[in-house]
Parts: C-alpha cells; structure tokens; sequence
C-alpha cells in the first residue's frame, strides 16, 4: 500500500503537513484528488490524485463492464505517461500542472502534482457563469496547445484522443437510438482519424477542467485521455460545455476565427496554416458528429443533444450520403 504521507514529505522536503482537503472523487469510486497543504519544504501545498482500483466496480451510468474499467486503467497509465513524457513541453500560453513525482503499486497510482490554485488560477466556472472572453481564454490555449503539438507522435498516449472515442466505446453504440448516425459512426470516424493534420489533443476539454487566473489566463488540467487527433474535437467539445444551443449558434463563427487566429500565430511557419484552417473547419462538424454518437448511447436526452448539435450531424450524414 502506497503510504501517501511519506511520499509527500519525501518529494517536497516539508517539515510536516499541516492539513489536507478533498477536491474531488475520482469517477466511478477509482480514489480521490486531494489537497494537501504542507510547512517547510519546497511548496505551501501540493495536488495528490490517488487511484486505488476498486474491487467492485460501479458506475454512475451503468456502465459496470469489463471493457469500461480497462479503459479507465489505460487513461491512468496515459495520464502519468503524459505528465513524465509531455508536460514539460507546455509553456506559459497553455499552462498545465507540473508533475512531481508518480509512484505506482499493485493497484494504486499516485500523482503528486502542482496545486495550481496557489500558482494563481484559483476560479473554476460553472456553464451558466463563462463568458465570451472565458471561453476565448480556453480556446487560445486550446490552440497553442495544438500548435506545440502539431505534426507529434503521441507515442505512450492514446492512440486516438478522446474519452468518446468510437472504438472505445462499442457498448454505447449497440444502444443508440439514432439509427443514421449509428450506421455512420465508423465513417465519421475514419474522417476524422485520416485527418492530414494531426496532433495531441486533451480529449477531456471540459470547462470543468480550465483553472483560472485573475487576468482570465488558464491553465488546464486532468489528462485521462491525450493522445492524437484532430484539434477540433477538442474545440467543438470545449464549446458544447460552455453554451446553450442558441449561444453555440451565435458565438461559432466569432470562436472559430478566434482559435484559428490564435492557432495562426501559435503555429510554426513550417506548417501551412491555411491548409490547417480549411481541413479543420470542415473537422468541426464532424467532431460534433462524433460528440453526439456518444451521446446518443451513452446518455439520451443529455442537455448537450440540442438542435444546434442535431443540425450540424445532420450537415454531416447529408453529406456523408447516409440515410
């Protein structure tokens, strides 16, 4: 049993630890992040994930099957790999947690990590509460990200970035209602897997994942499931997160040129940019697409199943030919 005090103490060189606080469960009872604040040393806190594999797996949607928890081992092991492999490659335009020591047992992993609410992105938002200029912020580092990462081979990571990832997810798609998109998911898939531009993608682009700075800079976190892909998956989710279907439809052309000019800037000049834009902009509706296959078997009648996101997979099985 991995004794995480010790750990601590031993990485960080603190006299003692002072007290600790939970900041969340991990799903599906797979552990705890905590926060732990410390005296001496080298930090005032630090971030500990602890995953303790469950003998009893239980899900809160059901989904209990040997295939869900194996996919949850490998997004622990990515995530580690990420953090000892990748992180350090970031810099400040799209700031992730540094990573200070991981130690692995039999059926535990344990991350200790920056605390980034004492690096200075304390606030977290809420759906109802982001703003415009929020959900720029995120969309810049989304775009230097994929920038940093462009043309990368995600060698240690997911093979295809993101949690929803169709051949990850077979039991979702056995129960989807939607019969056309159902017969098309493969085919959005192989669009959007044979992408010429790929990169690393965080595939969990949540707005529940941007930390945020008093300026309105970000930082990002919780890296399951990086890996490669195409960077619009990690927009067009990043935007289904923040906004209601008559916002999607009122801010996408504003937020697209935003991230592209973003991108643009980020990009080296080895890489043809306008090229990127015209694949990426077409890749937009279709990681929507893909987006709403999950949802379609994994929750129906999810919130994020509205007509905005209907009207975009409809563009695509029209054009797809699928009936």
């Amino acid at each position: 049993m991995v004794e995480v005090t010790k750990e601590i103490v031993a990485i960080t060189k603190a006299s003692k630890i002072i007290r600790s606080e939970s900041v969340q469960t991990l799903w599906s009872g797979y552990g705890e992040i905590r926060r732990y604040f410390l005296e001496g040393g080298k930090y005032t806190s630090v971030i500990v994930k602890h995953i303790q594999l469950p003998d009893a797996k239980h899900h809160p949607k059901g989904w209990n099957t040997p295939l869900s928890h194996q996919r949850k081992l490998k997004s622990y092991q990515v995530e580690r790999q990420w953090y000892q492999e990748y992180a350090d490659k970031t810099d400040a335009y799209c700031r992730v947690p540094q990573s200070y020591h991981a130690v692995e047992a039999e059926n535990e992993l344990l991350l200790i990590m920056e605390d980034l609410d004492a690096s200075g992105y304390p606030f977290r938002l809420h759906h109802n509460e982001v703003t415009l200029d929020h959900a720029k912020s995120c969309l810049s580092w989304l775009a230097h990200f994929h920038a940093k990462f462009m043309n990368t081979n995600a060698k240690g990571l997911w093979e295809v970035g993101t949690y929803w990832h169709l051949e990850t997810r077979p039991d979702e798609w056995e129960r989807m209602e939607n019969i056309s998109l159902k017969n098309a998911a493969s085919l959005i898939d192989e669009k959007l897997q044979n992408a010429q531009y790929q990169t690393i993608i965080h595939g969990d682009a949540k707005l529940a994942n941007f930390c945020f700075a008093e300026d309105g800079t970000v930082a990002a976190v919780d890296f399951q499931y990086v890996g490669q892909g195409c960077g619009m998956k990690d927009v067009a989710y990043f935007i289904s997160s923040c906004f209601e279907e008559e916002k999607c439809e009122k801010y996408e052309e504003e937020l697209l040129q935003y991230y592209f000019s973003q991108l643009k800037n980020a990009l080296d000049n080895t890489i043809d940019f306008p090229e990127v834009k015209k694949e990426w902009s077409e890749h937009y509706r279709y990681s929507w697409a893909d987006f709403y296959r999950f949802l379609d078997g994994w929750s129906p009648g999810h919130w994020k199943m509205h007509e905005y996101s209907k009207k975009l997979t409809q563009i695509v099985l029209k054009e797809l030919k699928v009936k």
